[in-house]
Formats: structure tokens, sequence, C-alpha cells
């Protein structure tokens, strides 16, 4: 005897699809532990704050330049 199925949509086929392969995809990452991420996120702090730093210095020297030209122009 011949089994009579309704044809799936292809939406919901392509979403269910798209949850499996994303759980998969998930399950295949290396989470860092806790002690790294703590880590990491002291480096992106200090890269952050120094590069702030940094650009503070460029900007207030190319600011303290032009000011100086619009003196001796004005």
């Amino acid at each position: 005897m011949s089994r009579v199925t309704t044809p799936k949509s292809k939406s919901g086929n392509a979403f269910v699809r798209y949850l499996r392969e994303t759980r998969a995809e998930v399950a295949k990452v290396t989470w860092p532990t806790r002690q790294e991420g703590i880590r990491l996120t002291w480096v992106v702090f200090v890269v952050t704050v120094v590069s702030a730093i940094f650009l503070f210095g460029i900007d207030t020297f190319f600011s303290s330049i032009v000011t100086s030209l619009l003196r001796i122009g004005g």
C-alpha cells in the first residue's frame, strides 16, 4: 500500500534546514573559557584607551596648528 503524503512547503523545509545547520555550526564553535574571556576583554579595553589617547593627541596637535594658521592669516 502506498503512503500518501502532502508536499511540504519549500519555505518550511528551508527554515527547518537553516535551524539544523545553525545548531550544527554553533556546536563546532570553540568557546573561550571564563579566564580567556576576561583576559581578552582587558586587551580590548587597553587597546581602546591607548587608541583614544593617541587620537586625542593627534587631534590636539592639528587643532593647535589650524588655530595658529588662522591667527596668522586673520
